[in-house]
């Protein structure tokens, strides 16, 4: 699996923690992991958490990450970002316990965590806790399990809701305000990462005209 990770300006200062907690426990698993910055908070191209859920977005829809990492000062901006896009389910994941329920239950495609609130002594290790509990095993399978069925039937009517209310991601990138588009796409690393994991050519070749 492809695992994108992307951090704020606000917590950008962390993303060297993060990035080592998620590889810790992603890269044993055979998991792949990207770092789609902020990278320092010094960083030319600063990433707000809206630019998170659009950048999240554009990642999913390309197929460039299968599953993105994300968050803010409170995990709820950049949660709320992700899930204005069309594919994107994703869960405020704070302790092991939401990470296992969300992926049992719920099944998304991203998460978002605080990196300020409750971000303290030991913060690696509940990040590492939270990622093992996401990772490890197979998703899906429901808690409790005698709920699987319908648990599985929720998540399908759900994606059928959300493609209803979504547009297509062409069409969000061609809608949404270009200046936005433009700095959300702007990391140092995006070109490299990006263009060489993306799948969807329409949203690639779309993208190449942005990023010049």
């Amino acid at each position: 699996m492809k695992i994108a990770l992307i951090t704020e300006n606000s917590q950008a200062a962390k993303n060297a923690t993060i990035h080592a907690a998620l590889t810790a426990v992603a890269e044993p698993l055979g998991h792949q992991v990207f770092n789609y910055g902020m990278y320092t908070a010094e960083d030319e191209a600063s990433l707000t958490y809206v630019m998170n859920g659009l950048l999240a977005g554009i990642l999913i829809n390309s197929r460039a990450a299968d599953f993105v990492v994300t968050g803010c000062g409170t995990g709820m901006g950049s949660m709320l970002a992700c899930n204005a896009m069309p594919g994107v389910f994703c869960g405020l994941i704070i302790d092991p316990t939401d990470a296992f329920l969300f992926g049992q239950i719920n099944d998304g495609n991203a998460i978002s965590m605080p990196y300020a609130k409750g971000f303290g002594w030991a913060a690696e290790l509940n990040l590492q806790d939270c990622y093992r509990k996401l990772f490890e095993g197979e998703r899906g399978l429901g808690y409790p399990k005698e709920r699987a069925a319908i648990m599985a039937r929720n998540r399908g009517i759900l994606k059928e809701l959300k493609a209803a209310t979504c547009h297509d991601m062409l069409t969000v990138l061609k809608s949404v305000d270009p200046d936005l588009l433009k700095a959300a796409v702007a990391g140092e690393r995006f070109s490299e990462l990006f263009f060489a994991n993306a799948e969807d050519e329409a949203i690639r070749d779309y993208l190449r005209g942005v990023v010049g």
